[in-house]
């Protein structure tokens, strides 16, 4: 671009803003200081006069600088606020991945996005500071354009002072500050080859970037690339950091706006939203390689789509996602299927309970000399980074008890808030949680209570709207049909690498790449809306249920508000706007499935939701309140505690057996119901 000068430069950026851009300048003004920003799109500029738009792209800190001092000369109402020219919306050739930034994007404007990993807190930068000289007292302006701070090397005669060389006072009263914030991003998970490290990048915010992102958040930052000094001891090393000077930040507000949607692919998703053999094709397009399982996968396929979130006018939020535990015996195939959901989310984290802490899952509080300078900073945990998607946690049950605790309010409220070092924050987590669990004694027990089985809190267990367990049984004919099944995925990935075949049962109904469109396609347009008969059926089965079961209780609210969530997800999987009866149905059918299998007290044929939440039979329940009268009867008469023996004794009288008596002494210790004074002896906690 031919332009040689500054001053030529300045002058076309006035013009431009004199016919283009007055009316967002006067706008800016009224509102300054709330409001120090003219934010253009870059294609503006571009329609304005092409040559300056590359100019902006190729030398930007030369073009921002003179674009400020232009502003500074349009008259608004008598004033010349300092307004910021900010850019965003720049060309694709200039949106460049953190792992693929060399050095020829140095000095140039370029956009990156991903996902914020930390964030410092805001402090004041010196821009322009004033020192006093020690020897003659004169104030000597210096102006700041790194981060180690420029002192004066003399008493600068030329501006008013005694020439000599002298030591130097900071006034910060009259030197001149800008808030300042530094943040990490990090790559995001989707795109990650298998095993990739994320990579990261400094980004530097001033003025009024500052303040308006948290960790957790997708953003767009446009900025100019540069180098920063590496430090070892003293001596100044020739292999530079690059950061990134932020010029303008666009937060990601729609989600999954990273999965681009072509129009050809809105058409195809439309045309397979019609296929009446569409619920089959998604199920059988999960995980292919894994037999059977057709119920879970059906339940998975829901997760994947989830209900709607509603935000209520009281500042209330009711969760749209689904969470589901599998609970299985060894091999069949947990972990498989949740590593398959995790490509499979449009956004994901898959972490093993085993390895995860508390903050790793939630979020921490860092001390990071490097990054923070010494102060504390917020660093997202896997929960957060998975915010809108799908958070797969395996061997839940292996995970420390603490650690356990902080998934509470990460799945009923969907935040996780953190009060540590100092810091208080709020962030958010919305998402659904699908976790794996091995039962305690190796394999899983269908007529004892889950609660028992597995060495996750009951508190925790009902916050699952799903329970799955995944049991291997011998049975003739299903095993033949496994076993067929695994020695043909052999035989197929034998042959795949000779020849090139297809098996249908194998390959997926919809490939991945395609049905992660279609997913994040349904999650952006989407929220369908319960109908009058839908409501009703699912009411009258709730209310049914609830009145039929005289001795248990089948349902909770809870239970209540997994069949709307599941009914949503069944309406969006289809790209419908309403919840129809049949949504409701194939809701019902599912939750029936899982109670059945988890919440169905055997004795008495009925389902009982107090065997998941408690892990206490309606049957056990009976048995406890007559053992407690029992303790308090053998109490009151001696004044004392209560002996085992006598209890046995009394017991058996009413039809208990000693094995069943003693297990249940037992639990009622655990439960903190009875207490033992003595060896052998017992009383009730509450007297």
């Amino acid at each position: 671009m031919a332009i040689t000068s500054l001053e030529a430069l300045m002058e076309k950026w006035e013009r431009f803003f004199q016919e283009y851009c007055k009316d967002k300048i006067e706008s800016a003004a009224l509102l300054y200081p709330e409001k120090k920003s003219v934010l253009l799109d870059y294609w503006d500029i571009d329609k304005y006069d092409s040559e300056l738009g590359e100019y902006l792209l190729d030398k930007p800190y030369r073009a921002i600088y003179t674009a400020e001092e232009a502003l500074k000369r349009i008259d608004v109402a008598g004033e010349a606020p300092r307004l910021h020219f900010r850019v965003r919306n720049i060309p694709d050739a200039n949106k460049v991945e953190i792992r693929d930034l060399r050095a020829i994007h140095l000095g140039k404007f370029i956009s990156v996005s991903g996902l914020v990993k930390k964030v410092t807190e805001v402090r004041p930068k010196l821009q322009d500071a004033a020192f006093q000289c020690q020897k003659c007292g004169a104030i000597i302006k210096v102006p700041q354009e790194e981060n180690i701070l420029a002192e004066p090397m003399e008493c600068y005669a030329d501006q008013g002072g005694c020439g000599r060389k002298s030591s130097f006072k900071l006034l910060t009263e009259k030197s001149e500050f800008i808030d300042a914030q530094k943040l990490e991003l990090q790559e995001s998970p989707e795109g990650l080859r298998g095993g990739a490290q994320p990579m990261r990048l400094i980004v530097y915010l001033e003025d009024d970037l500052v303040g308006d992102v948290v960790p957790g958040d997708r953003i767009t930052v446009n900025g100019v690339l540069r180098v920063q000094a590496r430090r070892k001891g003293r001596m100044k090393l020739t292999e530079f950091n690059k950061v990134l000077d932020a010029n303008s930040i666009e937060i990601k507000e729609q989600a999954f706006e990273e999965i681009y949607i072509s129009e050809e692919d809105e058409k195809k998703i439309k045309e397979i939203s019609k296929d009446p053999m569409l619920y089959e094709k998604i199920r059988n397009s999960i995980a292919p390689t894994i037999y059977g399982l057709e119920t879970e996968k059906d339940a998975l396929a829901l997760q994947l789509f989830g209900g709607v979130p509603k935000y209520m006018p009281d500042g209330t939020r009711i969760r749209g996602d689904i969470h589901i535990l599998l609970v299985g015996d060894p091999g069949t195939a947990k972990s498989q299927l949740l590593r398959y959901i995790s490509q499979l989310a449009p956004r994901s984290i898959y972490t093993s309970g085993k390895s995860s802490s508390a903050a790793g899952l939630t979020a921490s509080a860092v001390k990071s000399d490097e990054f923070g300078e010494g102060g504390w900073t917020l660093e997202a945990g896997a929960l957060v980074l998975a915010d809108l998607g799908i958070a797969c946690v395996d061997e839940l049950d292996k995970m420390q008890p603490k650690d356990r605790d902080a998934l509470h309010q990460a799945m009923e409220q969907q935040e996780i808030s953190v009060a540590k070092a100092g810091i208080n924050a709020t962030l958010k987590s919305r998402c659904a949680l699908l976790g794996a669990a091995n039962p305690k004694f190796g394999r899983f027990d269908e007529y004892a209570p889950i609660a028992e089985q597995i060495n996750i809190p009951p508190a925790l267990l009902s916050r699952f709207d799903l329970i799955f367990p995944l049991t291997d049984k011998p049975d003739r004919e299903k095993d033949d049909a496994l076993a067929s099944h695994i020695l043909e995925v052999h035989r197929y990935g034998e042959m795949l690498s000779h020849e090139n075949i297809e098996i249908d049962r194998i390959k997926p109904a919809i490939e991945p790449e395609f049905l992660r469109k279609y997913i994040a396609y349904a999650k952006r347009n989407v929220f369908p809306v319960l109908t009058e008969e839908a409501m009703k059926r699912i009411r009258d089965y709730y209310v049914d249920m609830r009145a039929k079961s005289k001795e248990t209780i089948p349902f909770t609210p809870r239970q209540l508000e997994a069949f709307i969530r599941i009914a949503e997800a069944s309406a969006r999987m289809r790209l419908s706007n309403v919840v129809t009866i049949e949504d409701a149905d194939r809701a019902i059918k599912i939750v029936e499935y899982y109670l059945t299998k988890v919440g169905m007290e055997r004795e008495l044929e009925a389902f009982n939701i107090d065997l998941i939440t408690t892990g206490i039979t309606k049957t056990q329940k009976d048995k406890m309140k007559i053992l407690t009268e029992i303790i308090r009867d053998i109490c009151q008469e001696t004044g004392s505690a209560a002996p085992l023996e006598e209890i046995i004794t009394r017991a058996q009288d009413e039809g208990m057996e000693r094995d069943t008596v003693e297990k249940l002494i037992g639990k009622m210790r655990r439960e903190g119901i009875i207490f033992e004074p003595k060896h052998g002896k017992y009383k009730l906690t509450s007297e």
